[in-house]
């Protein structure tokens, strides 16, 4: 099948978006399909290597045919709408409040034509809210990269650990819950906190600054409990890769926490009240119990195992795209 992932006015750089978008397109390509990711802008995502072709389009009367096209996010939703192609798709991946007011957001959605993939629950729970049907195709996980390795076992304090975001188009990530947290608790337990991120450096000892994929495997099996605070996702990835290690987490009910597919409260995960005192008083709680903990962790794992590594998502959009 041959298939465009359309980046124009977005395009691709160092960020959660652009991870998701050359993982699927990695594994497309792999599975034997021809996938082209068509931008207006050079690739800046350096994260990984790009194993399918990389074409900057400076006039959409070029965009060159494919059995379908699927828009990124909604700034390429215009050219997808304008292209010849007949097959369009926009799978949204992030409510974009960030960069697009919300109204507008809902007129873009109702007046598209394009068939409408989301990731999460949550972002179709949303869409419903405007009576806008959708499908779920998540980009599945690396589970030959994310696994436990039995080193928790060892850690000396009670490690607790979330990303770090800064600047204002992140806020809704709810970094300083994190350090909130860990500031209102370390003087009554014996804790630690690791973070990593992209950007910007917090003043703690321990953060990792965009760390690879090895790397990144040992941080979350050294973390005992992951924070996970945010309140704007489409599907929360580190939060699922920590279960993965069989790490605990601690989300929110906030609508769009991006969790609501892998964490169900005292199952498989903890989902505090959307408000910072409620998720402090669920952290003491796990630090308290760490047969919790490791319960939290176990079946964790088992759920995001449930949901497919890239292989099985990719071949499901394969099947919508097909349809």
């Amino acid at each position: 099948m041959k298939i465009l992932f359309n980046v124009i006015g977005s395009n691709l750089g160092n960020n959660g978006g652009s991870e998701t978008c050359v993982k699927s397109a990695n594994e497309l390509h792999s599975l034997g399909h021809k996938i082209t990711i068509i931008a207006d802008g050079k690739n800046k995502y350096t994260w990984d290597d790009l194993k399918c072709e990389h074409l900057i389009i400076n006039n959409e009367n070029k965009i060159p045919n494919a059995d379908a096209i699927v828009s990124i996010s909604f700034r390429s939703m215009d050219s997808t709408e304008r292209c010849k192609i007949k097959n369009k798709f926009v799978w949204i991946r992030g409510y974009e409040k960030w960069s697009i007011p919300e109204e507008k957001i809902i007129k873009i959605l109702k007046e598209t034509k394009c068939k409408k993939l989301v990731n999460s629950i949550c972002l179709q729970n949303k869409l419903n809210s405007f009576n806008l049907k959708s499908k779920i195709i998540r980009p599945g996980y690396d589970f030959d990269k994310i696994y436990p390795i039995d080193i928790r076992k060892n850690n000396k304090e009670i490690v607790i650990g979330g990303l770090f975001n800064s600047g204002n188009k992140r806020k809704t990530k709810r970094t300083e819950w994190v350090f909130e947290t860990y500031n209102c608790l370390r003087d009554k337990y014996n804790i630690k906190l690791i973070m990593f991120g992209s950007d910007g450096k917090p003043k703690i000892d321990n953060y990792y600054k965009n760390p690879n994929i090895e790397l990144k495997n040992k941080i979350y099996n050294t973390i005992d409990i992951w924070l996970s605070p945010s309140e704007l996702e489409g599907l929360h990835i580190p939060p699922a890769e920590a279960l993965l290690t069989r790490c605990s987490v601690i989300t929110t009910n906030a609508e769009m926490s991006g969790t609501q597919d892998y964490i169900f409260h005292k199952k498989t995960g903890i989902v505090s009240n959307n408000n910072l005192k409620d998720f402090i008083k669920c952290t003491e709680k796990l630090i308290l119990n760490e047969e919790f903990r490791i319960k939290l962790g176990t079946k964790g794992r088992d759920i995001i195992l449930s949901l497919g590594d890239r292989k099985e998502n990719m071949n499901k959009m394969v099947e919508v795209l097909n349809e």
